[in-house]
């Protein structure tokens, strides 16, 4: 594909994560719609990776960390936007130098300081689309609760909180999605440490008690937020479980779109945008 086919009406998009599992789909899925997206075949990878992997047919030649910065700045005049898909201990240093060259990101690598990546955003004047969780019914979902959560803080103080997040074997951080929840169920008086998040990796619990189809334990989120009155005559249930990665990927190109709107926007810089703000719009 040409890489400057529509570079300027079309975002132009440099992948980061492949060949990992989730930035391999987001390319075939943009690779797809190539009438609205550019990719750049050539790409960010991580230590240990190979120098190059195949994406439906698509040849992508990876570069290693220590070829990162010289990638960057020879693309900086195609007013690319990064999409990451990284190791959730690159993210903070990915951010860190997309914003040094204050090149727009889409970032839905879970893990790494949170608070961090925003601040480098705002300090620097770039703009980003940060989210644990791209898929938007679940999305929703978060910004229903902090709806309420703005709106009735401390309404369920007293009640005790009990939290489950199951994923595929290979992942190694716990939810970010997990985590968000809590601190909207925190705001509303719960009083919940991160560190009781359960995370369940083991196929074979996966398969037996939570009856997660075989076909998806290599990819998928299912999750349970249960609430329990202190005397326990009053229990609140919420869950959101999603099978296989595409939903994450279709959210991830809204979330491209978004960010490409707000490019000419002056008072859209030095601003980090969530999946929740995507969704208004």
């Amino acid at each position: 594909m040409a890489e400057n086919k529509h570079q300027y009406r079309n975002p132009f998009l440099i992948m980061s994560g492949l060949p990992g599992k989730m930035a391999t789909l987001v390319a075939e899925t943009m690779l797809k719609q190539e009438d609205d997206f550019v990719v750049s075949t050539r790409a960010l990878t991580g230590e240990g990776q190979p120098i190059s992997c195949d994406v439906s047919g698509t040849p992508f030649y990876l570069c290693g960390p220590e070829k990162h910065e010289g990638l960057l700045s020879s693309m900086v005049n195609k007013n690319p936007i990064v999409v990451d898909f990284s190791q959730p201990d690159a993210v903070n240093r990915n951010a860190e130098l997309y914003c040094k060259f204050k090149i727009p990101f889409v970032m839905g690598t879970t893990g790494g300081d949170r608070k961090s990546l925003e601040k480098v955003v705002v300090d620097s004047g770039n703009i980003a689309v940060i989210a644990p969780n791209m898929a938007k019914p679940v999305v929703l979902m978060q910004a229903m609760l902090e709806y309420a959560a703005q709106s009735f803080p401390d309404a369920l103080k007293g009640f005790n909180l009990n939290v489950t997040e199951s994923h595929q074997q290979g992942k190694k951080d716990t939810s970010g999605t997990a985590k968000s929840m809590v601190e909207y169920f925190n705001k509303l008086g719960v009083g919940f440490d991160l560190g009781e998040i359960v995370k369940i990796r083991d196929p074979e619990f996966q398969t037996r008690l939570l009856r997660i189809p075989e076909e998806y334990l290599s990819g998928h989120g299912w999750h349970t937020y249960t609430l329990k009155s202190q005397d326990k005559t009053v229990e609140l249930g919420f869950t959101h479980n999603v099978n296989g990665r595409q939903v994450y990927a279709d959210g991830t190109l809204n979330a491209i779109r978004f960010l490409h709107s707000k490019l000419g926007e002056e008072k859209a810089r030095g601003k980090a945008y969530s999946m929740i703000d995507v969704l208004r719009g």
